[in-house]
């Protein structure tokens, strides 16, 4: 057996809802939509309003290990067939990547000029790095605008096949017997705002929130790891700025060491980020989600040391979100235990907007066919916490 199945004898369901308007869900309803589906998204705020709205958007090919690693392989080729089908509308685009170690001056001073020398360094990196290493190539990794991303496919799977978005709060599941009193129950809708909305099939892609729905919550515990980030504008050539993903291996001036991300964007913008451990409170409303002081100041530091064109910049945005993490650090895909037509997909930790593709046309095919043929969901079954 290639991979799990969802039931011995496959009825296709007529209404599938999707519980949460991120990345996840918006790749899965797309999928659903595409094989026939009625789909509904049931999403409490607005369409990518945590994490799918505020993360980087970074793609790489091979850099998941493990049971992920043939997932995040598949993912890379579907982002590339979906960015040749809508063309350019959400910032995709290959890149380059590198690695740089720098040390924070202890004296302010201009970044230009400071730079060691290297041959794989743009012209628009002359802060103080050293130990310049590719990490990937435009053969291996590339970006999207996760926002855009999102609502893109969404739009596009109304457009062609008339899939809603319902804004409002799940609630709880709506469960009904299935042969008898002991026999496993089957789900028949949601209640979402008070009122049921009918259903045959529902997925519940909630991200951090996962475990704060009483059926995902047995699943194990999905947790929420802050990442905090900044996107600007330079005020002074931003074309300069080419498209060179950067990791760093950061020394502040007192000694302490991070590892920020810059992202540049097609548009201009550049995004700057930060993962916040400690920092783990995860309100009920994504809008509420606020950034950890201090945070977005050491990102705009950041940026400056780095690169003069990143020393005078307009803000655009200072933002926060939650990567949801599941308690083996390896997604939770598949059927729910004992539901007959619930399935969970979650857990994706900083490769959610990466893995979004093949996950819904997993997630897709399970349920339209009764079998994932395009991934082996079996590592990522849930019933392995059960």
């Amino acid at each position: 057996m290639a991979s799990i199945a969802a039931e011995e004898a496959v009825t296709r369901p007529i209404h599938a809802v999707v519980c949460g308007g991120g990345v996840i869900g918006a790749c899965t309803a797309f999928y659903l939509a595409e094989k026939g589906i009625k789909v509904t998204v049931v999403e409490k705020c607005h369409v990518a309003c945590a994490a799918s709205g505020k993360a980087g958007g970074f793609l790489a090919l091979d850099w998941c290990s493990g049971p992920t690693g043939k997932l995040a392989q598949l993912s890379y080729r579907l982002h590339e067939q979906l960015a040749a089908q809508f063309g350019d509308c959400y910032g995709y685009r290959k890149v380059h990547t590198l690695s740089l170690q720098v040390t924070e001056p202890k004296q302010p001073s201009a970044a230009g000029g400071q730079r060691k020398k290297a041959s794989t360094l743009p012209e628009w990196i002359d802060g103080p790095v050293r130990g310049v290493q590719t990490m990937g190539s435009p053969a291996t990794t590339a970006q999207v605008h996760p926002q855009l991303f999102t609502e893109t496919l969404l739009r596009v799977a109304g457009e062609r096949h008339g899939v809603k978005v319902q804004l409002g709060e799940v609630q709880d599941v709506v469960v009904a017997p299935v042969g008898g009193d002991v026999a496993p129950s089957k789900v028949t809708g949601v209640i979402v705002d008070g009122a049921t909305v009918p259903a045959d099939v529902v997925v519940f892609a909630l991200g951090p929130w996962s475990s704060k729905n009483r059926l995902v919550a047995r699943l194990g515990q999905i947790t929420g790891l802050k990442a905090n980030s900044v996107v600007v504008r330079p005020n002074q050539n931003p074309e300069a700025v080419t498209n060179h993903m950067l990791f760093l291996q950061y020394r502040t001036k007192d000694g302490r060491h991070t590892d920020p991300e810059i992202y540049p964007r097609p548009s201009g913008e550049v995004y700057l980020c930060s993962v916040t451990e400690g920092d783990n409170y995860l309100p009920d409303n994504p809008e509420e989600i606020t950034t950890t002081p201090g945070v977005p100041e050491f990102l705009k530091r950041v940026g400056a040391t780095v690169s003069s064109a990143l020393a005078d910049v307009t803000i655009v945005k200072e933002q926060a979100c939650f990567l949801p993490c599941s308690q083996d650090n390896v997604p939770v895909i598949g059927p729910v235990p004992d539901l007959q037509g619930a399935y969970v997909a979650t857990g994706h930790s900083c490769w959610g907007i990466l893995n979004a593709p093949a996950t819904g046309l997993a997630v897709a095919e399970l349920i339209a066919d009764g079998r994932a043929s395009c991934a082996d969901l079996r590592p990522f079954d849930p019933a392995r916490f059960v």
